[in-house]
């Protein structure tokens, strides 16, 4: 079965759990890292000539447009991840419109072709921000991957379709891969979760999702796969989350590409 591969390109003081300590307004006063683990990925996918993803932070599209050309000369798909990194919930609608069309607008100046898929920062499209698939409807979009289905405090919707669905105006939601463990939905295949599982684990649910006839929707971020990167002064349980197994997340990438097919999200949905 075509899973589909995804990178959310942010740096990694762009992350929410460090916006606390880190304002956006101090982000060009950090030294830029994100190309670090963008160039592993790229040369990853190359090697075993597996397309992919990468939905672009508006902020790093308009700062490094190289970045967007490269990935789209080596025919990767280009998605948007919204402008500031912010959380849809904590937006009004129109400031989220307002967010996407800039984020849009940075894509555009080194990017021509198709842009159909978004991805919400931190996946915060939850049940106070369903609006927000209204607002990605109207802006063309035909497809976003940002809802897991389970909860948690910053993000999911308990009882979410597991597979690919229809929200609104025909657009489709690439549901976030969980599976099911004795009654108890898990989250699988991407950032955190892939860093955290034995890569066994993430291994035998991709196979077990692709057993039931459902596509599995990998992401991972550039800075996952940077180990190096400089420590933010955040509170312990943000920096223990995102800094455990950076220095693994390359390998369980080159593995994924072994044992499993990939392609890019449109392409697993057929749009």
């Amino acid at each position: 079965m075509l899973n589909a591969l995804s990178f959310d390109v942010e740096d990694y003081f762009q992350v929410t759990g460090f916006e606390r300590v880190v304002s956006r307004a101090d982000w060009e006063k950090f030294e830029p890292r994100f190309q670090i683990g963008l160039a592993k990925i790229l040369e990853t996918l190359e090697r075993h000539e597996v397309r992919a993803t990468f939905f672009f932070l508006g902020w790093i599209a308009e700062r490094y447009p190289e970045a967007v050309r490269e990935v789209a000369r080596r025919g990767h798909e280009i998605g948007i991840h919204g402008y500031e990194h912010r959380l849809i919930y904590e937006q009004t609608p129109e400031a989220f419109e307002a967010d996407l069309r800039r984020a849009i607008e940075a894509v555009r100046k080194s990017y021509d072709g198709p842009i159909l898929g978004h991805r919400a920062p931190s996946f915060s499209i939850r049940h106070d921000s369903l609006w927000a698939l209204e607002v990605l409807n109207g802006l063309g979009f035909r497809y976003d991957s940002s809802i897991f289905p389970f909860k948690r405090e910053r993000y999911g919707i308990d009882g979410a379709p597991t597979r690919p669905y229809k929200v609104c105006g025909g657009m489709l939601e690439f549901p976030m891969s969980t599976v099911s463990v004795l009654g108890k939905i898990l989250p699988v295949a991407g950032g955190g979760y892939l860093r955290l599982y034995p890569y066994a684990v993430t291994k035998h649910a991709i196979a077990a999702m692709n057993a039931d006839g459902r596509p599995a929707m990998v992401y991972i971020h550039p800075w996952e796969l940077d180990p190096e990167q400089p420590v933010i002064n955040a509170d312990l349980g943000n920096r223990v989350r995102h800094r455990v197994n950076l220095n693994k997340t390359e390998a369980r990438l080159e593995a994924l590409c072994r044992d499993f097919r990939f392609g890019p999200a449109r392409e697993v949905l057929g749009i």
